[in-house]
């Protein structure tokens, strides 16, 4: 069986024959790319606002902070359900369920305006916009497959999982530097793989804007999304300035 994951744009596109139709699949991925970052920069937007006015509110605060567990465990049951479920449903829901994630995101992320001076955070922000734009550029534009990458980037999270929560009960400070650091390194490789991985998606999905492509967009969203907040969490350990 032929590994799909080693297609790549021209030798797909080739397949169509002819220049005009080469036009038409080069139009079609540009158009599905940007769907892609308006989602994410949307949902970015929410979860920003959302993380703002929740700690512009000590009664806000003190709900989010006593329920801190069933928000996470509602994020990540939400994720799961619309990764697993997005084809079966309806795009519009799909849509509303990822708005939804990133205001619930948004209520967990405000605890970072107690912890860190707004100065800090907005250049962390930027450092991470940044750090972002040109991964996602590579994975883009590159050629070579980076399936492989993505196979060790995979470990290499599930590693930093557990390191994270071993390191909740030791209090180490080296262990907890190691960690930001390995997961600045995962994150930025996962920008990189996972938009290459959106590309091979559409591209073996066809060239029809239709529904499936719709969500096929709001799921590569989602994936960059994911990648830019943690990225940004991760270097903010190191350019956040502690408010105390």
């Amino acid at each position: 069986m032929e590994n799909r994951n080693n297609f790549d744009y021209e030798e797909i596109t080739s397949a169509y024959g002819n220049d005009g139709q080469t036009t038409i699949v080069a139009s079609a991925f540009s158009a599905l790319m940007r769907k892609v970052y308006v989602w994410m920069a949307l949902a970015l937007v929410v979860s920003g606002l959302t993380a703002l006015y929740v700690s512009r509110s000590a009664g806000l605060l003190q709900m989010a902070g006593s329920g801190i567990w069933l928000l996470v465990i509602a994020e990540l049951a939400l994720v799961i359900f619309l990764t697993a479920r997005i084809h079966k449903m309806s795009f519009q829901t799909a849509g509303i369920m990822f708005v939804l994630y990133s205001v619930l995101n948004g209520v967990t992320l405000s605890f970072i305006f107690l912890a860190y001076t707004m100065s800090s955070i907005a250049t962390t922000f930027f450092v991470t916009a940044g750090t972002f734009a040109a991964m996602s550029l590579i994975g883009y534009g590159t050629r070579r497959d980076l399936s492989s990458m993505g196979r060790y980037l995979l470990f290499a999270l599930i590693g930093l999982i557990i390191a994270t929560v071993v390191n909740l009960f030791l209090g180490n400070g080296l262990l907890n530097l190691v960690i930001s650091a390995v997961g600045v390194l995962v994150f930025v490789g996962l920008t990189a793989y996972d938009t290459q991985k959106i590309k091979q998606m559409f591209l073996m999905n066809g060239t029809d804007v239709n529904e499936g492509t719709q969500k096929l967009a709001l799921m590569g969203s989602l994936m960059l999304y994911l990648d830019f907040i943690n990225l940004f969490l991760y270097l903010l350990r190191f350019f956040g300035r502690s408010n105390n």
